[in-house]
């Protein structure tokens, strides 16, 4: 019988993958601006928003805290790099009809996770996880081959969250004091961008239409919240169990690009999706195995 923490956590990781999978949708409303203007109101109405949450919920004390590693603080100004590289790049991918190559890059995710643990880490593989990594690397390997090309955009987008996320896990700080930090550093060059630009309608508030207006400041929300309710889940459940959730998001974004917005699912893609799924279904059942594991011990 799940306790009621448990129960919560199940909640927080469904509510966490389903929001990221959807802020597809989110983006294309905003396909008439370009993927640079949607990432510089992300990162200023994140920054807002946070603010906001730490003045009603609290945890300025975590940010001075911080604030007094200089340690803390280089790592932290990489993650927002790479987390501000990966935003532009999904947000490109998204209004340029690229989904199904965002998508790609977040089901290779957890395989990418898994090799920056082997070589920043000293984490072990098992043989399914061996299996796993050798089959999206089969899967990348006859693209190349076979087709001449490689998913650059679903390999960018693999490989920057899952270094943000090896940063983030060596910081060891809680998501909302790690994101605020992240969008300070990245706010002012955001603000110089925009009153350099503000004779574009697209980043001028003040000649926007309201609907505009408010899609863009959604940014800040649409950000934010995904991030917490993970952060949330991640300190109500194992780890091993958050990680089935994981594929919920990137396979919303496949089902929304083939039904939805019919991107062309062709045989390049095809065999490299094949090679990929097959490796994340030796990986989930790597993952099971290790958690009945300690149970059939117990």
């Amino acid at each position: 019988m799940l306790d009621s923490e448990h129960r919560k956590g199940i909640a927080f990781a469904l509510c966490a993958y389903t929001l990221w999978g959807f802020a597809a949708l989110y983006f294309k409303l905003l396909d008439h601006v370009s993927a640079t203007e949607i990432l510089i109101h992300r990162v200023i109405w994140s920054f807002v928003f946070v603010t906001i949450l730490m003045f009603i919920f609290g945890g300025f004390s975590r940010l001075r805290q911080v604030l007094k590693r200089p340690k803390q603080l280089a790592v932290l100004t990489l993650t927002s790099v790479l987390i501000a590289g990966n935003w532009l790049l999904f947000i490109w991918a998204v209004n340029n009809d690229h989904m199904l190559d965002a998508s790609l890059g977040y089901f290779i995710n957890p395989l990418v996770n898994v090799m920056l643990g082997m070589v920043f880490l000293s984490e072990r593989l098992r043989k399914l996880q061996w299996c796993a990594v050798a089959l999206a690397g089969s899967g990348v390997l006859v693209q190349l081959i076979s087709f001449g090309s490689i998913p650059m955009v679903s390999l960018g987008l693999a490989f920057s969250f899952g270094l943000y996320g090896l940063l983030r896990k060596k910081v060891n700080v809680d998501a909302k004091t790690g994101l605020l930090v992240e969008t300070a550093i990245l706010f002012p060059i955001a603000m110089i961008y925009l009153f350099a630009n503000m004779g574009d309608a697209l980043t001028n508030l003040m000649t926007n239409t309201l609907p505009n207006n408010l899609l863009l400041m959604a940014a800040g929300i649409v950000t934010t919240i995904p991030l917490l309710c993970f952060a949330a889940a991640a300190v109500r459940i194992p780890l091993s169990m958050l990680g089935f959730f994981q594929y919920i998001g990137p396979s919303i974004m496949f089902i929304l690009a083939v039904t939805l917005y019919k991107e062309p699912f062709d045989l390049e893609k095809g065999i490299t999706f094949a090679f990929i799924w097959s490796a994340l279904i030796l990986f989930s059942i790597d993952m099971l195995y290790k958690r009945k594991k300690p149970l059939r011990e117990s």
